[in-house]
C-alpha cells in the first residue's frame, strides 16, 4: 500500500479542501427523467461514492433543446433541475463528500429526434460521421446549423445561468466541459471549426469561446473554484486538430493566466486513433493543479503525482462498478468490472445495485 500513498493524502484544489486525490470523473449514466430533473437513484448513486475526494457530477444541459444522451440526461436551466439537485447535493456532503456540477452543450451531439425537433447548433454545418440512438432507433446524426455570431452570447449567457443555478443547487463548484467533441470542443478543434469571423481560423479564435465561457463562470463561482476538462487528443464525436500539442499548449497557458482550480486532462483517445503526449505541454503551461484522466492504474496514479506530473487523479471506468473505490485502492481489494449493458439504462439495475463494500 506504501507506493500509493501519495493517492490519500488530503490536497487542497483551489479554494476545496479534499480528503485525497481520488476524483470520481463526470460520467453520463441517463437516469434523470424524461423533463431532465435528477431523480432520487441519482441521489443515492452520488451519495454511495462520497468517500472520493471530489465527485464531478455528469455532463449537465445548460440550455433546454441540447440532449444528446437518449433525453434522458440532466439539466440545470431550470427551477425544477435546481430543486432535484439539491436532494443530490445535500445527500453527497451528508456523507462528507465534496461534488462539482460539469457545464455542458453538446453542440452538433444532439439530435432533433431528442429535442423536439430542434436542429443542433455548431461552430460549423458539418455532421459527426456516426450513428446515435433515439426514440426511433439508431439514426444518423445530423448535420448542424452553424452559429450565427449573434447567437454566441446567447451561448455563453446559457453557461452564465448554469453556473448560477449550480450555486443555488448547492454545488461545491462547476467544471466547464471543453472536451469529447461537444460545443466547447468543437469550436477549438480543426475538424468541426470551418468558421472565418472571430471564432474561427487563428488557434486564438478557435479558442475564444471557451476561454469567454471559462471567464463568465468565473465571474459567477470565482476561479478557485471553476475547473476546465479538456481532450485535446480524444477522437471522439468525429474530432481531430492537426496539431493537438500545440492546442494544449495555447489553450493551457491561457487557462493558466486564468487561474482555474484545476486542469482536467483526458490523455488520449478513446479510439486510438490519434496518439501523442498531451500531458508534458499541459504540465509546462498549468501551474495548478492537474487531474489526469483516461487508463491511469492506481499505481501509475500515484507515481505520476510523486513525479509532479499530475495533482489529482479521476478514475471513471471502475467508479461505476466500485462505489468505494478508494477503500478498495487502499486495502489492495479486487476491483468490481461494470456491466456495460446497463451504462445508459434508466433504472437502479447496474446503478445504485453495486455491493457498498
Amino acid at each position: 500500500m506504501s507506493k500509493l500513498n501519495a493517492l490519500f493524502a488530503p490536497i487542497k484544489i483551489g479554494s476545496l479542501e479534499l480528503k485525497n486525490k481520488i476524483v470520481m470523473a463526470p460520467l453520463t449514466r441517463c437516469r434523470a427523467d424524461e423533463n431532465h430533473n435528477p431523480t432520487d437513484i441519482m441521489a443515492e448513486y452520488y451519495s454511495q461514492r462520497a468517500s472520493a475526494g471530489l465527485i464531478i457530477a455528469e455532463a449537465t444541459m445548460v440550455m433546454e433543446h441540447n440532449s444528446a444522451f437518449g433525453g434522458r440526461e440532466p439539466g440545470i436551466y431550470s427551477q425544477a433541475q435546481v430543486n432535484s439537485w439539491k436532494k443530490v447535493t445535500e445527500a453527497v456532503h451528508k456523507k462528507g463528500g465534496k461534488i462539482v456540477l460539469q457545464l455542458w452543450h453538446g453542440g452538433r451531439a444532439c439530435h432533433p429526434d431528442l429535442n423536439h425537433d430542434h436542429v443542433p447548433v455548431a461552430p460549423s454545418a458539418i455532421a459527426i460521421e456516426a450513428e446515435t440512438y433515439t426514440p426511433k432507433g439508431k439514426v444518423p446524426y445530423v448535420t448542424p446549423r452553424a452559429l450565427e455570431l449573434k447567437e454566441i452570447p446567447g451561448i455563453i449567457e446559457g453557461f452564465v445561468t448554469a453556473a448560477k443555478n449550480a450555486k443555488a443547487a448547492g454545488f461545491d463548484g462547476v467544471e466547464v466541459h471543453g472536451a469529447n467533441g461537444y460545443l466547447l470542443d468543437q469550436f477549438m478543434r480543426e475538424s468541426s471549426n470551418k468558421r472565418t469571423d472571430m471564432y474561427g481560423g487563428s488557434l486564438e479564435n478557435r479558442c475564444r469561446l471557451l476561454l469567454e465561457v471559462t471567464k463568465a463562470v468565473i465571474n459567477v463561482w470565482g476561479a478557485d473554484r471553476v475547473g476546465v476538462r479538456l481532450s485535446p487528443l480524444n477522437s471522439y464525436n468525429s474530432m481531430k486538430d492537426s496539431n493537438p500539442q500545440k492546442l494544449t499548449s495555447y489553450v493551457v497557458s491561457e487557462l493558466n493566466q486564468l487561474k482555474v482550480a484545476y486542469l482536467h486532462m483526458m490523455r488520449s483517445d478513446f479510439f486510438g486513433i490519434q496518439n501523442g503526449d498531451v500531458m508534458t505541454e499541459a504540465r509546462e503551461s498549468f501551474k495548478g493543479t492537474i487531474i489526469g484522466n483516461m487508463g491511469y492504474s492506481p499505481e501509475e496514479a500515484a507515481a505520476s503525482v510523486e513525479k509532479g506530473l499530475i495533482n489529482a487523479i479521476a478514475f471513471g471506468h471502475h467508479y461505476v462498478s466500485n462505489p468505494n473505490l478508494v477503500e478498495k485502492i487502499k486495502n489492495g481489494v479486487a476491483l468490481i468490472e461494470p456491466d456495460q449493458n446497463t451504462y445508459y439504462t434508466n433504472d437502479a439495475k447496474g446503478y445504485t445495485d453495486y455491493p457498498l463494500n
